[in-house]
């Protein structure tokens, strides 16, 4: 070892960290620290003047709250008695004009809603539910015997005027109480309880007391949930329909095989087979069929889907490509089919090597599933997807 080496290693320049540590890379594209500048810096909506700034409102004042001058009053007294215009007149005499002109006007402050609402109503999925107090609760609380429910209508008939009308009635119905404990616990009880979820409870009375509905059809409405009318209401076609027989050694068996497709033209989709013996019995296996393996499939502005997909079934490769509006749907009939219960309404389609009948539709329907979101592609590049249409068509999205 040379007596030079130790000093040229202390006058080298020390390794630093690199910047970027290796990963593992979801894209073939170059890396962003890598790329070039862009020559051109990026421009604005807003500099183009395609964004209109939201124009202050005037601030309205307790002066220009003026009361009701006499032409006015006489185009009311055309639509109103004098008993409602009087009404009207105490009650705007009651509001503070002040307090009109600074609690009726629209926010401007960095705290407002983004929204018009009057937080009169409560949303159920936004705002947070009001419960009763607990002191509505009434552990005693108990239904009137009919007795009881029979002295409130007496009573109710001995009180009645000499010329009763239906308004009586109303308000014996809406004041009448059907328990016996705190008033409080009847009107505004106490409940811990989420609100119900739809059961198929009433769903399986209706079809027990229907006539109409076969048996297939109740087994598979209790295994989807859908109810008969959207049953009838989702678009079927046969796709495929053939005989086959089946050699055996008590001879050839014959049956018939159905390959439908089923969709509600709102993105559902699906396949069902069928085989039997018998030409309907076949036929509404393979449309049961279908409809219990309905799928959502992604769609891109309700029309087409993302970007170009393929898929493949044994000799068969399709692959599907996205249009733009108005192209239409333009490929193989069996592929136009599905596509029209599905509700694509542009797209194109391209159908290599084998052209069989069955793989063709599967390999179709493994390519709609098979389609990547522009959000799973963001997230597993590490990036944030910004929507760039409301710049290059001014916010008319």
């Amino acid at each position: 070892m040379s007596a030079s080496q130790p000093i040229r290693c202390m006058y080298a320049k020390a390794q630093l960290p690199s910047r970027y540590c290796s990963r593992r890379t979801f894209q073939t594209a170059t890396c962003l620290h890598a790329r070039p500048s862009p020559k051109h810096r990026s421009i604005k909506a807003s500099d183009l003047g395609l964004i209109k700034k939201k124009e202050a409102q005037p601030q309205v004042t307790a002066k220009d709250l003026r009361p009701y001058s006499e032409k006015e009053k006489i185009g009311l007294a055309k639509r109103y008695t004098p008993e409602q215009l009087a009404a009207i007149e105490v009650g705007e005499a009651a509001v503070d004009l002040k307090d009109l002109a600074e609690q009726g006007a629209a926010r401007e402050d960095s705290m407002k809603l983004n929204y018009l609402d009057d937080l009169s109503t409560i949303h159920p999925v936004v705002d947070k539910p009001i419960r009763a107090p607990e002191e509505n609760y009434d552990p005693n609380l108990r239904f009137k015997t009919e007795d009881e429910l029979t002295d409130d209508l007496t009573n109710w008939v001995k009180d009645l005027p000499d010329e009763p009308k239906r308004l009586d009635w109303m308000k014996f119905v809406d004041n009448t109480r059907v328990t016996v404990g705190k008033p409080e616990a009847e009107l505004n009880p106490r409940s811990y309880l989420a609100p119900e979820i739809p059961k198929l409870d009433m769903l399986r009375k209706n079809v027990a007391g229907s006539e109409e509905i076969d048996a297939s059809t109740r087994r598979l409405m209790r295994q989807t949930g859908f109810d008969h009318k959207e049953i009838r209401r989702f678009r079927v076609k046969n796709l495929v329909v053939h005989r086959v027989v089946n050699q055996t050694r008590l001879g050839k068996i014959s049956r018939q095989y159905f390959l439908t497709v089923a969709g509600n033209g709102k993105g559902l989709i699906g396949i069902g087979e069928g085989k039997s013996s018998e030409f309907e019995e076949a036929r509404q296996q393979a449309k049961n069929a279908a409809i219990r393996n309905m799928q959502p499939i992604p769609m891109y502005e309700g029309r087409t889907i993302f970007g170009d997909v393929k898929g493949k079934v044994s000799a068969t490769e399709v692959e599907l490509m996205t249009r733009p509006p108005g192209f239409g749907v333009r490929c193989q009939s069996l592929i136009f089919e599905i596509c029209r219960c599905a509700g694509i309404q542009d797209m194109a389609a391209r159908v290599t090597r084998s052209r069989n009948h069955m793989n063709t539709v599967k390999a179709t329907l493994q390519a709609l599933l098979s389609q990547r979101l522009p959000e799973e592609i963001a997230r597993a590049r590490g990036r944030k997807l910004v929507d760039v249409r409301k710049v290059y068509y001014g916010g008319n999205v």
